[in-house]
């Protein structure tokens, strides 16, 4: 007989995807990712285009796509740029619009999760500077007052920011997102202390307006392990990169001081509890090797070997880094939402496998009494993916963006069958994610190797 089993989450546990404004919308105003595309910076000089076709009416198809699937909860982002495109002026047609997503999501049973800024800024707020000028602060507490009036009473969830540390990497040290600066540390870290700031000034605002509701921030964190345990300066050096990459908002958050590009820190008025919930996005973990060569910090990332990976090479199937990034989420000391975790794979070959082990470390943890209230799956459907434009494919459902056909993937049905029994079961993972059996159900696998043997297959 089949063995069967099912690995239970809370009552009212969220089960989600993420989205953002940006990458669904399609037909973006005045902002800086706008200015990149069209200055041939993206993947084969591609553009976001149409989008998804949200900002042309079919958010609302999709909204219904993913409550026909048994989700409760959707977390999309707002653009700065169309609601603020000038400063001053605000666009109450864009607010409006917002709102009614937030309605009929709530309508539709989708608890809504809204971001106020996820990696795209107005044309006119990078001309006075960006981020790296200090008045960016209150530009933005304004913003998430007026968003907040808007939509307040409405939604009850709410981050400031998304992945501000990849913002700052990448747009300053590596230079694949604007502004493209190569290797500026000290500026990636100016920006990193604004956005503490504006974090900070708009979890203010926004509580000022609805004292009930839970203001968050999203971080991606990176795994990282020393390729080498047994080498110390292996050990060092992977400490020292975690450091500056995933803790910057500890520091500034919990403790309540900034961190320079050096790792040390600083005293710092107004940031220390400004937060409700922790949202953590995980998809893979790294090996570190140390290198002599201080252009790379000396340590050198590559991802584990002998592992499933993703469709690229980019992200690797490791679930126990998964477990150990709920760990450092813990230490925040609040609820916890994994508001992203997925892989590019538009074969649906490995998201099946990398979905239930996902959801099982996230199951492990759960049953230590770590405090996790949601999971959002990386995306509802392919979207725009930054520097790699419409060649990544994250979705649960494909995306034909010149089409605008969505066609669900098997791991849509899997996370449908997760969704609808609050947890992982045997029946499900057989069905949509057989190779993740004996590594979930290591009964189930045996006892399914076991039956394969008897009937000679």
């Amino acid at each position: 007989m089949p063995v069967n089993a099912h690995y239970t989450f809370p009552p009212g546990f969220l089960w989600g995807t993420a989205t953002a404004a940006h990458q669904v919308e399609g037909d973006p105003p005045a902002n800086q990712w706008r200015a990149w595309e069209q200055a041939g910076r993206v993947h084969r000089g591609q553009t976001v285009g149409p989008g998804c076709g949200w900002w042309r009416g079919l958010w609302r198809d999709d909204f219904q796509r993913a409550a026909q699937a048994g989700h409760n909860a959707l977390r999309f982002s707002v653009s700065w740029a169309r609601i603020q495109p000038a400063p001053d002026r605000w666009d109450p047609d864009a607010l409006a619009q917002y709102r009614e997503w937030a309605r009929t999501a709530r309508a539709l049973g989708l608890e809504p999760f809204v971001t106020l800024h996820h990696f795209t800024d107005p044309l006119w707020f990078t001309e006075q500077g960006g981020w790296e000028n200090p008045a960016a602060v209150q530009a933005f507490a304004a913003f998430a007052r007026r968003v907040g009036q808007a939509l307040g009473d409405v939604v009850r969830f709410w981050a400031t920011f998304n992945e501000p540390n990849v913002y700052a990497y990448r747009g300053f040290v590596e230079g694949v997102f604007p502004p493209g600066r190569v290797g500026d540390v000290r500026a990636a870290f100016r920006v990193l202390a604004h956005m503490a700031q504006a974090h900070a000034a708009a979890y203010e605002a926004l509580h000022r307006l609805q004292p009930d509701l839970r203001v968050g921030i999203v971080l991606h964190y990176r795994g990282m392990r020393p390729a080498r345990a047994w080498f110390p300066l292996e050990r060092l050096v992977t400490a020292w990169h975690h450091r500056l990459f995933n803790d910057f908002f500890w520091h500034a958050l919990v403790r309540g001081r900034l961190m320079g590009p050096t790792g040390f820190t600083r005293p710092a008025a107004g940031l220390r509890g400004t937060l409700d919930y922790v949202g953590l996005n995980y998809y893979t973990e790294d090996r570190v090797r140390f290198v002599w060569y201080p252009g790379e910090l000396f340590g050198r990332h590559a991802l584990p070997a002998g592992v499933p990976q993703s469709a690229h090479g980019e992200i690797a199937v490791v679930p126990q880094g998964f477990y150990r990034a709920l760990a450092w989420a813990r230490g925040f000391g609040v609820p916890i939402y994994v508001t992203e975790n997925g892989i590019d794979d538009a074969a649906d070959a490995v998201r099946p496998l990398y979905l239930a082990t996902h959801v099982h470390q996230m199951w492990r943890a759960l049953i230590n009494n770590w405090p996790i209230r949601g999971y959002f799956h990386w995306s509802l459907m392919d979207n725009f993916e930054w520097e790699w434009g419409w060649d990544r494919h994250f979705g649960l459902w494909a995306c034909d963006p010149q089409t605008q056909v969505r066609k669900p993937r098997s791991s849509a049905h899997l996370y449908a069958a997760i969704a609808a029994a609050n947890g992982l079961t045997t029946d499900a993972v057989r069905r949509y994610a057989a190779a993740a059996l004996p590594l979930v159900f290591p009964e189930a696998g045996l006892a399914a190797l076991r039956a394969d043997e008897a009937s000679g297959r």
